[in-house]
């Protein structure tokens, strides 16, 4: 074939590519962006309560104001997620303790039928009309690096972004939201720890268009470092994630994803974001590029896994499963999960510690809570090396021949190149005597967690594994057949 005609070819696969590209893109607007109807209905239902919290809170307080905020305020909500958020904004020289009682008599006006919860301090949350709906006290200030709790910083998103998203944006915005739910990277919660809505927002309006998004997310060599208002920060101010003392102030972000938000120059929008996220992202930003299908808008959960198909993994693997099983805390997810993975690691590193290679591992949790663990190796001999100094560094290598001389248990010490060597007792010959064991808690286990345990845990080792699909069988299904 000439070279022409390979350019033609190469000319029609890229058109092929772009149609392709345009008609899935298509069909998913079509799906996700909310119509006339469900526009009509929020709007409706946000001004009526609007009106009816703001003269609640002029009541109390008559330099009190309110603010619609979120992705329904900013025209970047997805058709069905039902969402209203409303923040009560009061002068800043309120008290923190008036501000929250304000709040939530406002929240309770409000929402007659509402609940209270509670993040940094107390809010109404409550359904009108199928609407998920929140009533939020803030205080209302001049500029974000002035804020008293993060919730002070949302109104500045919701008006920095109003001023910049225009429809397009917005649309395109809804398309990367839906693209982020579909591969399991959406959501700040600590569960996921993937893209938030503000910092999704943030990225396409950076990159000018869901598609622009993509190809320049194909090519990130992390750290990546994105400054929208150029306030020259990302390497010059600590990032919340990086650093928590006064004397770390100076310390630069170390995320692999750093967005400096444009209302705060000393926040970093993607600290949250774990790596994995950033990289999955990349994943199906390249492959989506190369064959777009609708596929990477749909949310995939596995079927539950079944007990033989479980133990065809194991077998096949050749590895030795073990699990810590026990009543999940009575926590948010965004408490729990945190310790959850604490704990795995903890866990993890005691096992490796005393010579039962980890393979992988996950925690799960629901009604009960586990850390599911994949070893390599579950039994020991009933020795083990302990490698001492070499001979000639005398105070030490004396130390170490004394401890262990006249240890009737133990073989030696020996000298081995240069140095003392001893084969002594080892204490744990299995994994599960070691996770029987109270050295279970003295390895780095979360707060609750560990309370959970001192309480009662199971330890299940091998077939009794199939133990838990009932419950987590989904989670060993998505374990075992893993993708990006």
């Amino acid at each position: 074939m000439s070279d022409e005609s390979d350019g033609d070819a190469d000319r029609d696969d890229r058109a092929s590519d772009e149609g392709d590209f345009e008609s899935v893109v298509a069909t998913v607007r079509d799906r996700i962006d909310p119509d006339a109807d469900e526009r009509s209905q929020l709007r409706s239902v946000a001004d009526r309560l609007l009106e009816r919290a703001e003269s609640a809170a002029t009541e109390r307080c008559p330099d009190a104001d309110v603010v619609q905020v979120g992705s329904t305020a900013r025209n970047t909500w997805i058709s069905g997620d039902r969402d209203i958020d409303i923040f009560v904004r009061f002068p800043p020289d309120l008290d923190r303790a008036t501000l929250e009682r304000y709040g939530l008599a406002v929240g309770h006006e409000t929402l007659p039928e509402g609940h209270e919860e509670y993040a940094e301090h107390p809010y109404v949350k409550g359904t009108v009309e199928g609407f998920d709906v929140d009533v939020v006290p803030c205080f209302r200030l001049e500029s974000a690096t002035e804020i008293r709790s993060a919730v002070d910083r949302t109104p500045f998103h919701t008006r920095y972004l109003q001023e910049r998203l225009d429809d397009d944006l917005a649309d395109d915005v809804r398309l990367a939201k839906q693209f982020l739910k579909g591969i399991g990277a959406y959501g700040s919660d600590l569960r996921t720890r993937g893209f938030s809505g503000y910092l999704t927002e943030l990225l396409v309006l950076e990159y000018g268009g869901f598609r622009s998004l993509l190809e320049a997310a194909a090519d990130w060599q992390p750290p990546v470092e994105l400054d929208p208002e150029e306030h020259g920060r990302a390497r010059e101010t600590a990032s919340p994630s990086s650093a928590s003392r006064d004397d770390d102030a100076d310390l630069p972000f170390d995320d692999p994803l750093v967005v400096i938000d444009p209302t705060d120059p000393e926040r970093n929008v993607a600290a949250v974001c774990a790596a994995e996220n950033v990289a999955r992202f990349q994943h199906y930003a390249r492959e989506f590029l190369a064959e777009p299908q609708i596929e990477h808008f749909e949310p995939d959960t596995p079927e539950p896994i079944d007990a033989t198909d479980l133990r065809e993994h194991v077998d096949r693997r050749g590895t030795r499963p073990v699990a810590i099983r026990f009543d999940a805390p009575d926590l948010v997810e965004d408490q729990l999960y945190p310790q959850l993975r604490k704990s795995l690691t903890g866990v993890t590193d005691g096992l490796d510690d005393r010579g039962f290679d980890v393979f992988r591992a996950a925690a799960f949790a629901d009604e009960t809570a586990v850390l599911f663990v994949e070893l390599a190796v579950a039994e020991r001999p009933a020795v083990e090396r302990h490698s001492g100094p070499p001979v000639h560094v005398r105070e030490h290598a004396e130390g170490f021949y004394e401890a262990y001389a006249d240890d009737p248990d133990a073989y030696g010490p020996f000298v081995e190149s240069d140095r003392y060597v001893t084969e002594r007792p080892r204490e744990f010959t299995t994994a599960r005597a070691f996770l029987e064991s109270d050295r279970l808690f003295d390895v780095g286990l979360g707060a609750h967690v560990e309370t959970a345990l001192e309480d009662e845990y199971d330890v299940l080792i091998g077939d009794a594994v199939t133990e838990l699909l009932p419950e987590f069988g989904a989670d060993l299904a998505a374990y075992f057949d893993p993708d990006p």
